[in-house]
C-alpha cells in the first residue's frame, strides 16, 4: 500500500501533539512587564523544558487565573508550570514533581495602618482566623488562587462579607491600589510577589510591613500541572524524566534572589534539604 504523495504510511511524518503552557503574570516566578520582563523562575525553566520535549510543538499562552483554572478543565493538552496541589486540584489535575519551594503567603499592611492588626499578632505572627472571625477588616485576596491548605481552610471558613476577593490580570496591583487609596488595609499574598508589585506601582518597601500567619506552612513546593487526560498524564511523566536530570540549586538560588537577606539562607537550607529527601529511593 502506498500513502499518499507516494510514500508508505509508516515513513510518513506523524502529526505531533501540541502542549499548550499556561503562564500568568506572577513575580518572582513569572514577569510579564517592568525592568525584569521575562527574568523570572519560570521565565527561565520553560524554555528547558521546552527545548527538552521536541516531540510536542509548544505554544505559550498568557491568561489570569480564572481562565487558566478553566482551561486545565478543558480536554486540551495544557500545562501550567507554577502551581500549588490540593487535594481538590487532585481531582482533575495530573501534577508533576515538586519543581521549586517557595516562601508561604503572609499578610501585608501600610505602616500607617498597622494598629488596626495589633490586635491579631502573637510573637509577630497573626492570628487570622480570630481576624477573620472579628468581622473588623476586610482582607484583600485574589480570586481562585491556591493559598496552600492551611490558609485556603481559614478562606473558606471565613464570613463572606470578611473577604474581598479580586479577578483580573492584574488582580494584586488592584489590591494594592485598593490598601493604597485606604479603601483595603490588610492583604494576602507572597511577600516577594508584593515587594514586586508595589515596587512598579510607586510603592516604597519601606510603607509596607510583612507578617507570616500563624500555623501556616512556612514553605510551599510549586508543581507543574497538566490536564488529567491520557495525553496530560503521558506529558507528566516526561516532565518529570526533565525535572529529575535539572540542577534544583538553580532555581532555588533564583528565588533566593527575590528574598530579603535575613530570609535567603534559612530559605536556601529548607529547599536544599528538601529536594534531597526527594531524591531519595
Amino acid at each position: 500500500m502506498v500513502g499518499l504523495f507516494g510514500l508508505p504510511p509508516s515513513t510518513m511524518a506523524q502529526p505531533r501533539d501540541t502542549l499548550i503552557w499556561l503562564v500568568r503574570d506572577l513575580p518572582p516566578l513569572t514577569i510579564f512587564e517592568g525592568p525584569k520582563k521575562g527574568q523570572g523562575i519560570i521565565d527561565q525553566l520553560l524554555p528547558l523544558l521546552i527545548a527538552g520535549m521536541p516531540q510536542y510543538d509548544h505554544t505559550v499562552m498568557r491568561v489570569n487565573r480564572a481562565r487558566g483554572l478553566q482551561m486545565l478543565h478543558e480536554p486540551f493538552l495544557t500545562c501550567d508550570a507554577a502551581l500549588n496541589k490540593s487535594k481538590e486540584r487532585e481531582r482533575w489535575i495530573a501534577f508533576s514533581i515538586p519543581v521549586f519551594r517557595a516562601m508561604s503567603n503572609g499578610l501585608a499592611v501600610r505602616r500607617v495602618d498597622h494598629d488596626v492588626l495589633a490586635p491579631f499578632l502573637q510573637d509577630g505572627e497573626v492570628d487570622l482566623a480570630a481576624l477573620l472571625a472579628s468581622g473588623r477588616e476586610k482582607l484583600g485576596i485574589i480570586a481562585e488562587r491556591n493559598y496552600g491548605e492551611y490558609l485556603d481552610a481559614l478562606l473558606k471558613q471565613a464570613p463572606p462579607d470578611a473577604l474581598t476577593a479580586h479577578y483580573g490580570n492584574d488582580a494584586l496591583g488592584s489590591l494594592l491600589q485598593m490598601q493604597r487609596l485606604g479603601r483595603l488595609h490588610l492583604l494576602l499574598g507572597y511577600r516577594p510577589e508584593i515587594r514586586y508589585q508595589a515596587q512598579q506601582q510607586g510603592i516604597a518597601e519601606d510603607d509596607l510591613q510583612f507578617y507570616p500567619i500563624r500555623g501556616a506552612e512556612k514553605y510551599l513546593s510549586g508543581y507543574i500541572g497538566c490536564s488529567d487526560t491520557p495525553k496530560g498524564r503521558q506529558a507528566i511523566v516526561e516532565i518529570n524524566q526533565l525535572l529529575r536530570k535539572m540542577p534544583r540549586d538553580r532555581l532555588s538560588e533564583a528565588y533566593a534572589a527575590w528574598l530579603d537577606p535575613e530570609s535567603r539562607s534559612a530559605y536556601l537550607e529548607e529547599s536544599k534539604a528538601y529536594f534531597e529527601q526527594q531524591a531519595l529511593p
